[in-house]
């Protein structure tokens, strides 16, 4: 089954085209990259698949439900994690997953959920200090949590490891990993290409608002001679700007 289906997505802001007749489709079980420069459009694609901005025009479906129709039914099943989130600074990390996992965690099953996201975390004893306390990669890691103890048929990454140090991106890293064991699908956005090497099984290139390459890293390390993701990267964007 697909995950997600984009079929001509467009979404413009006055005069400004953010995305241009756009179309990939998601396998479920994957982790899907949608990579590109700064005003590419992949936050205003992401934030449409999560039914938190309409398209203009085309089609967005996520596991069959469409997003202007389904909405309601859509946010059940995904989890969105923006670049930007915060989280609520004098409540503990145990109390903040609490709080989520109230809104989500059917019947009987609110204490797994918030085991699952206290496991996820990995913050040890600091899970039970203010979130005041926490460095920048502890915020990214408790976030990471909420996001993915939900079970979210598909987990939705903006940046995940945005700002962080080396172990802190590894950490967050071999989560998102092994959250595709659990059943989770990702879609992921990121600027950093070692880090979409080493997660996405295919990924997208967006440029000036439109998709202008696909596929697995291999593939297209082997397309463009390239030795890594980062020179595709490069090569597709020159290419695409003559």
């Amino acid at each position: 089954m697909l995950a997600v289906e984009v079929e001509d997505l467009s979404k413009s802001f006055g005069e400004i085209e953010a995305v241009r007749n756009i179309g990939f489709e998601i396998r479920e079980g994957e982790i899907f990259g949608l990579i590109g420069p700064n005003g590419a459009g992949k936050t205003t694609t992401l934030r449409i698949i999560a039914t938190l901005l309409k398209p203009d025009f085309g089609s967005v479906k996520v596991f069959g439900y469409d997003v202007q129709r389904d909405g309601e039914k859509i946010r059940e099943i995904i989890s969105y994690l923006p670049e930007d989130a915060g989280a609520y600074r004098n409540l503990t990390g145990r109390e903040y997953l609490e709080f989520i996992a109230r809104f989500f965690a059917k019947r009987g099953k609110f204490h797994e959920m918030v085991k699952r996201g206290v496991e996820i975390a990995k913050l040890g004893d600091r899970i039970t200090d203010k979130i005041s306390t926490y460095s920048k990669g502890m915020m990214r890691r408790l976030l990471v949590a909420r996001t993915l103890m939900v079970n979210p048929k598909l987990a939705i990454l903006d940046e995940p490891t945005s700002g962080l140090d080396v172990v802190n991106a590894i950490e967050v890293r071999n989560i998102i990993k092994d959250s595709t064991m659990a059943g989770t699908t990702i879609l992921l956005s990121s600027h950093n290409m070692l880090e979409v090497e080493f997660l996405c099984d295919r990924i997208a290139l967006m440029n000036n608002g439109r998709i202008v390459e696909a596929g697995k890293p291999e593939e297209l390390k082997s397309k463009y001679n390239a030795k890594n993701i980062e020179e595709v990267f490069v090569e597709v964007v020159k290419c695409s700007e003559i």
